[in-house]
């Protein structure tokens, strides 16, 4: 008798899986009938808590993984939930697997960041100095920019870190989606190295161009100003009632 797969996270009963990316619920259309539902739920549960409770996220990718692993769009999500959970390793591994499956390098800049999470920042650079890098798509660039200065400074090199960002991307006058994330960087680069009058013109900037909250360069750039927040207020502002986690029950095997 073949031994039960593992138990996955309870999923909520308003998730129907249908929910998910048309283009990636056709990719599972090769999976085995009884899994094409189960996987996509578990899909869209990930994806509805990584920003919330990047460890459950983690928890549903993996139920996915197990059902649906030889899927690279199964992959990538549970790259991004265990690098969201800070599980680096098991980030690194997924990624690496996508990016053989689907032959997209876009996924470079995550796995350079995942080096540095895992305390390798000189193999963060390597992969920053790849000629794959080097033909990465304007966006994925400017990510591997920001990785590759990142592991400069946890190298020590933080004067390396702010020449690292003195690129001709910073001065963009686009409304390029990347530009909030490279002005931020380059402000925390000059904070980092005593430039506290430049990084807050670069904290406005970054501020102002972050529409989507993909950093926290309003309230940095507050700290400055002498302003301290309360961690409770902060969270009260961030997480929806709708997003707050449910109680873990297991799914029935």
């Amino acid at each position: 008798m073949r031994p039960a797969r593992p138990a996955g996270p309870r999923l909520p009963d308003d998730i129907t899986g249908r929910e998910l990316a048309p283009d990636v619920r056709r990719s599972l259309q090769g999976l085995p009938a009884e899994n094409v539902d189960l996987v996509a739920r578990h899909l869209v549960a990930s994806g509805r808590l990584v920003d919330v409770d990047p460890e459950r996220a983690w928890q549903h990718a993996l139920a996915a993984q197990r059902r649906g692993g030889r899927i690279a769009a199964v992959r990538e999500a549970a790259a991004i939930a265990a690098y969201r959970a800070g599980h680096f390793r098991e980030a690194l591994a997924e990624l690496r697997t996508a990016r053989r499956m689907t032959g997209d390098d876009g996924y470079l800049p995550l796995m350079a960041d995942c080096e540095r999470g895992l305390g390798r920042p000189e193999r963060a650079l390597d992969l920053a100095s790849s000629p794959e890098a080097a033909r990465l798509d304007p966006a994925a660039k400017v990510e591997m920019l920001i990785v590759a200065a990142g592991a400069r400074s946890d190298m020590g090199q933080h004067e390396a870190a702010v020449v690292a960002l003195q690129v001709p991307q910073l001065r963009t006058s686009t409304r390029a989606p990347w530009r909030a994330r490279l002005w931020y960087a380059y402000a925390d680069a000059l904070l980092t190295v005593g430039r506290e009058d430049e990084a807050r013109e670069w904290l406005e900037k970054a501020a102002d161009a972050d529409t989507e909250g993909e950093t926290d360069a309003a309230e940095r750039l507050a700290e400055l100003e002498g302003v301290v927040f309360d961690e409770e207020e902060l969270d009260e502002t961030h997480l929806d009632e709708d997003d707050e986690p449910e109680d873990d029950e297991p799914e029935e095997a």
